[in-house]
């Protein structure tokens, strides 16, 4: 088996690195393993069928970039188990998704057996959007994570924040080809600082 450096695997894909990043190794220290995301906005869909799109983890493969299979093991009106495969070559990953469902306002994944993280909570947190419009909501995004191994993490340090809101996006998009077009544009929000 032959070992990939990050500066090949930047080569595959015509990525022309920040320099800092291949000059000293030692710029990257076990804390930079821990990414964490935080969005909000506002969307043209209610909170209902926020929840449909983004419990429908069977389909993930299907509209969810970098998901190369999504399986349910087990389901319940309150939590599912999910064998989930992602990833981009040279790096594909497998490991169970334990799923939290408290329909319509939230859900909570978190893996569990997976050799790539040493944790990964996703959660989504679905409010009601416009009192005017019942047909939207206000979601809340939330991504948190740390790789076992510096290289998964050199490759997120660069990587995160597009991989990141593609992944949202993609929802988006998804809701939108199930439901028609949004009731409202979708609009980025702030989030108050604690």
């Amino acid at each position: 088996m032959r070992t990939i450096s990050l500066k090949n695997v930047l080569e595959l894909y015509n990525i022309v690195p920040p320099q800092i990043l291949l000059q000293k190794r030692y710029l990257f220290q076990d804390s930079d393993r821990r990414k964490h995301y935080h969005g909000r906005k506002l969307i043209g869909y209610s909170s209902e069928r926020m929840f449909d799109v983004v419990t429908d983890v069977e389909n993930y493969k299907q509209f969810l970039p970098f998901c190369k299979k999504s399986d349910v093991l087990t389901r319940s009106e309150t939590k599912m188990k999910a064998y989930m495969e992602i990833g981009f070559p040279p790096v594909i990953e497998s490991y169970i998704s334990e799923v939290t469902l408290q329909r319509p306002s939230m859900t909570t994944a978190v893996c569990r057996d997976g050799k790539l993280f040493n944790h990964l909570v996703t959660l989504w947190k679905f409010n009601p959007g416009l009192k005017s419009n019942p047909q939207s909501s206000i979601v809340d995004f939330v991504v948190d994570f740390e790789f076992r191994s510096l290289f998964h993490s050199h490759l997120a340090h660069m990587f995160f924040d597009r991989l990141v809101k593609q992944m949202e996006n993609a929802f988006l998009i998804e809701a939108k080809r199930r439901y028609g077009l949004e009731s409202v544009p979708t609009h980025q929000l702030s989030i108050a600082k604690s």
